[in-house]
Parts: C-alpha cells; structure tokens; sequence
C-alpha cells in the first residue's frame, strides 16, 4: 500500500549535495527525509580512485566515500527512502495544508515543508560498449578529477565545445601529449579558448574523427588507446593513448522540476547568485543539477550545506540571508 509521509524537509537525490544537505538538517532537528534516486552514491559510485576530496592523505573509492556520507546522514538522524520522485508540485509554492506534494515511483506521497533538490547532472557518453567497460581503466568525463593520474603520459579528449578545450587545456598542466578529437572540422568553444589551445605545444588536433572503439590491454584491462573513423574518407587508424577524457557534455537530472522551478535552456535549475534558492520561495537546489561550472564533489557538498541552512532558515521565518 503506498503510504504518505511528512517531513519539514524533503532531500530528492543522494550525492554529495544530497547527503549533506541531510546531515545539516538533521542536525538542526529538521528529521529529514531523503529520496535517494536510480542511482545512490550518484557519479561518484562509479569513480575508482578519489584524490582530490579534503581529509584523504591516500586515494579513496568513491563509492567507500558515498557509503561514509549515507552513514552519516544516518546515524545523526536522516530517513533515507529508495524511491524516484516522478512528480512534483512546486511551481504555485506549498498547498492550502502547508506543504509541498511530491510523488514517489512507488506510488507513495511526500509532503515537505521545503524541498532541496540535489538530483545532480549525468555525463554524457558516446554510447560504446568499450567505453562503459574501461570507465575503472582509463576512460573519464572529467579532468579535474582525474588529470593528475596521467602525469608525463598521453590522453586524448573527445568533443568539440568549450568543455573539450577546457578539459585539453588542463590535462597539459599534467600530461605530456593531449589529442584532442573531433567528428567536424571546427571547434564551437569560444574564439579565445580555440587560440590558446591551438597555441599550446602539447596539444595536437584530429579533425574529422570519430571514436569507433576505446582499445584496452591488461589485466586489469586498462586504455591502451583508440580507434578513430575518418568521417569523410571511412578510414580507420589506431592512436595510442594511456587515457580519453570524454568532453561531449553533461544532461541535468530535472525531470519532474523541469517545469516547477526555473531553469536554463540546457535543463539546469537557476539559483540565485551565491546561494541556492529557486524561483520558488522554499525549494533549494543544490550541487550538479545547478551547477554547470565546477561539477566537484567538495563543490556540490559545500552548496548542500548552503542548502539546508537556507532551508532551515526558511521554515524558521528567518529573512533570507544577506549577502555583505
């Protein structure tokens, strides 16, 4: 039987932002709920080693990390509820009984007196099974987090836009030969990004080239290089790498807040400068999902406490924070 559940504070999605954005409103007596989602853990649960979250000497699994935050949330006070929220009503703020109406896959109601959203943001992919298989192995959608592997070895990226140029320009800070690949014979990144990448001695350009199949050697298997298809000729030729960065870009996980509160054209949710709060007085947003920019676990972790503190102040009828 589906059942109803009540909560001053309702967490939709359990990444960084999620469960901390838990933990902080269960500290502060909130006794929040959190929904977690399809995939509990979020990117992270398929992120091998973890090198740049603060408080690690060593390099840590990412799905051990998401394990400790759900524990935390936990243990301070958190219910945690495996459920997809499919609807949402939101947009004309709580109901006559004071609460926002969300629902849940499996048929139960949940009625919050504020809402963070924390449904992160999903890489995309180019769709080969060799791709998926050597995502532990060498294969990554971002280089911030793993460009200090590769230092002194070779990588290629794989795109078109800023996010590839960006991803080229940083990986030579630790590689020493970057391919960059694309299917076109022009880039769409920004006139000043495509000069400094062109500028850059480490970087070489494979225009026309498409990626038919990431090679992989070893056991463990890891990426030992790529086969690319010239998309004008069909000829194919092999280039050894020791990582590919995939560039192509990132899809918000909005779905049913897609129209409830405002968002980009590309399907972000748009909070207001320095803070999390939506165009919906009471709902807050939190980590990827409105964050198109730094995409850090620390990051979304950091706005999920921006978020429960908001939120907290929200019910308490505190005026929003000021900015100084």
């Amino acid at each position: 039987m589906p059942e109803i559940h009540h909560t001053d504070l309702l967490v939709v999605g359990a990444g960084p932002a999620g469960y901390t954005a838990a933990i902080y409103a269960a500290r502060a007596s909130l006794k929040p709920i959190l929904v977690t989602g399809l995939q509990p853990g979020g990117q992270l649960t398929i992120t091998t080693d973890v090198e740049n979250y603060p408080g690690f000497a060593a390099p840590i699994q990412g799905p051990w990390l998401m394990e400790q935050m759900r524990e935390q949330a936990e243990h301070v006070g958190t219910r945690l509820i495996y459920d997809l929220i499919t609807e949402a009503d939101l947009k004309n703020g709580p109901a006559a009984d004071g609460y926002f109406h969300l629902k849940g896959d499996s048929g139960d109601e949940f009625l919050a007196r504020t809402v963070v959203i924390a449904t992160g943001a999903q890489a995309k992919w180019l769709g080969l099974e060799s791709e998926k298989r050597l995502q532990a192995g060498g294969v990554s959608a971002c280089a911030t987090c793993d460009g200090f592997f590769y230092r002194g070895k070779t990588v290629a990226v794989v795109g078109g836009g800023n996010t590839a140029v960006e991803e080229a320009l940083y990986l030579t800070h630790h590689a020493d030969k970057v391919h960059v690949i694309h299917r076109r014979d022009g880039f769409r990144a920004e006139r000043i990004l495509q000069e400094r990448l062109f500028a850059n001695p480490k970087i070489e350009v494979h225009w026309n080239r498409a990626v038919e199949e990431v090679l992989g050697a070893g056991t463990p298997e890891v990426v030992c290089g790529v086969r690319l298809k010239n998309t004008q000729t069909g000829e194919s030729e092999t280039l050894p790498v020791d990582g590919v960065f995939v560039a192509i870009g990132h899809s918000p996980n909005t779905g049913p807040f897609r129209h409830e509160v405002a968002c980009d054209e590309d399907g972000y949710i748009i909070t207001e400068a320095g803070g999390t709060r939506t165009s919906v007085e009471g709902v807050f947003a939190a980590g990827d999902i409105q964050d198109r920019i730094y995409r850090q676990a620390v990051t979304a972790a950091g706005t999920g406490c921006m978020a429960a503190l908001e939120a907290e102040r929200y019910i308490s009828g505190i005026p929003a924070m000021t900015k100084t």
